[in-house]
């Protein structure tokens, strides 16, 4: 199962392996921890079934979904997406004011998503983003290779 060798890439490399929209493929792999979308299983359902792994939500453009996923022991919050993007259809638009927000009543990190790339990033984290979803920029580049693109991220 590639699961398993992605689990492997990540050890081997001391980087954390989460499973998107799937507690319980997250629980067969032994993953690190997954990612929930709104339409997933509920993070308590998920807690029960991987305990205390990581378990990241999406809140899109919403701090009421970012207050409930923090009252739900969530380990992060991902919004978006930020920017225009090809690697899924926008059906929310997020701000750096959103951040600076979310930033004011809770303290886990802010994950952000959406259209990501060498000429938007930095405005992310200077708005106090802690981490970036960073996909089509670096996997579907067309100028750039993903080890170029990543380069250029720096």
């Amino acid at each position: 199962m590639i699961g398993k060798k992605i689990r492997r890439i990540c050890k081997k490399f001391n980087v954390k392996f989460l499973v998107n929209d799937d507690a319980l493929i997250a629980k067969k792999l032994n993953a690190d921890g997954c990612h929930l979308g709104q339409k997933d299983m509920h993070i308590i359902e998920a807690r029960k079934l991987i305990g205390n792994k990581i378990i990241g939500v999406t809140c899109h453009n919403s701090i009421e979904l970012a207050k409930v996923a923090v009252e739900n022991k969530a380990d992060y919050i991902a919004f978006g997406a930020f920017n225009d993007s090809k690697t899924k259809n926008i059906k929310y638009k997020a701000s750096t004011n959103l951040i600076r927000k979310v930033k004011k009543i809770t303290k886990i990190p802010i994950v952000a998503i959406g259209g990501i790339n060498s000429s938007n990033y930095r405005k992310l984290l200077l708005n106090k983003a802690n981490f970036l979803a960073i996909s089509g920029y670096i996997w579907s580049n067309k100028k750039l290779k993903p080890i170029e693109a990543i380069k250029k991220l720096k």
